[in-house]
C-alpha cells in the first residue's frame, strides 16, 4: 500500500485484545452465510481475524492491519493486506463480496462500495443503523458522544441505493449471550462496559475522548451499584434478543 488507511491505523492498536472478546457469534454466522446464497467463491473485505468466514467456500481475505492479519489462525483463508478502496483483485472474480462491520472506517465508502460491485455480483454487508442505535441506552444515557461517530453518509438505506440491483435490508436480532463483542454487544450485561479490555476492541470507543469514556464509565458503574440501570433497563436482562441496530444489506445483480 502507498499510504496508511485509517482503518489499520485504528485496529493496529483496538485490534490487540480481539482474540478474547471479538470471537463470531453464531447466531449472526448463521444469518450471514445464509445471505452468501449459492457463492461459492467469496473476497472478505475489511477480513480482521477472520471472524465470520464461511466454510465450504472458496474464501480471499482482505484486511488492511498487520495487527489484526496475525491474529488470523493457521487455518484461515488466505489474506492479503490491502484496503476496500482498491481491491488487488480482477473485474468479477468472485461470486460474492462479504463486508462484516467496516464499512464505517473506509476513507472513501463510496469508492469502497463501488468495488464491491466491481468484483462480484453478490454483496453480503453487515453495517448500523444510526437512528436505531442513537436510541439505545448505552448511547443516550452513558456515551452520548459516539452517535457523533456515525457518519451520516453511509446509512443502510444509502448504502442499498449505492449497490443496486435487487436489495434487502434484514435487521440482525443480536442475542443476550452475543460472543462478539462488538459495541453493542452487551447490550442485556452491562457490567462488561466496565471492563477496560472490553472496551478496548470496541471501535465506537476509539473515538471517544479519554474523559468521556471514563464520565460514562463512573456513571455507568454508580448506576448499577444503585440498582438504578437495573430499575429503568432491568427488563432487558430476561430477553432472548434485542434488536441493536443491526442490519444485513444483499445486494444481487445480474450482469
Amino acid at each position: 500500500m502507498t499510504a496508511e488507511p485509517r482503518a489499520a491505523t485504528r485496529y493496529d492498536s483496538i485490534g490487540r485484545s480481539y482474540q478474547r472478546t471479538r470471537q463470531p457469534d453464531r447466531h449472526i454466522a448463521r444469518q450471514i452465510h445464509a445471505a452468501l446464497g449459492p457463492a461459492r467463491t467469496v473476497i472478505n473485505v475489511g477480513a480482521g481475524s477472520g471472524s465470520y468466514e464461511p466454510p465450504g467456500r472458496k474464501v480471499l481475505a482482505i484486511e488492511p492491519s498487520a495487527v489484526m492479519l496475525a491474529q488470523r489462525s493457521r487455518g484461515a483463508a488466505p489474506a492479503v493486506q490491502a484496503i476496500a478502496e482498491a481491491l488487488p483483485v480482477g473485474d468479477g472474480s468472485f461470486d460474492a463480496a462479504l463486508a462484516i462491520l467496516t464499512l464505517q472506517h473506509w476513507s472513501d465508502p463510496d469508492r469502497g462500495l463501488a468495488e464491491l460491485r466491481r468484483v462480484a455480483k453478490r454483496t453480503v454487508l453487515l453495517t448500523t443503523d444510526a437512528e436505531r442505535i442513537n436510541e439505545l441506552w448505552l448511547t443516550t444515557d452513558y456515551f452520548p458522544g459516539s452517535a457523533r461517530a456515525r457518519r451520516p453518509g453511509i446509512q443502510p438505506g444509502r448504502i442499498a441505493e449505492a449497490l443496486g440491483g435487487d436489495v434487502t435490508i434484514e435487521p440482525v436480532m443480536v442475542p443476550r449471550d452475543c460472543t462478539d463483542g462488538f459495541g453493542e454487544a452487551y447490550w442485556a450485561r452491562p457490567e462488561a462496559y466496565l471492563d477496560s479490555e472490553v472496551r478496548a476492541s470496541m471501535s465506537a470507543c476509539s473515538l471517544l475522548a479519554p474523559d468521556e469514556i471514563a464520565t460514562g464509565v463512573a456513571r455507568l458503574a454508580a448506576d448499577l451499584a444503585s440498582g438504578r440501570w437495573d430499575a429503568r433497563y432491568g427488563h432487558l436482562r430476561n430477553l432472548p434478543h434485542y434488536d441493536t441496530g443491526h442490519r444485513l444489506i444483499v445486494s444481487v445483480r445480474e450482469r
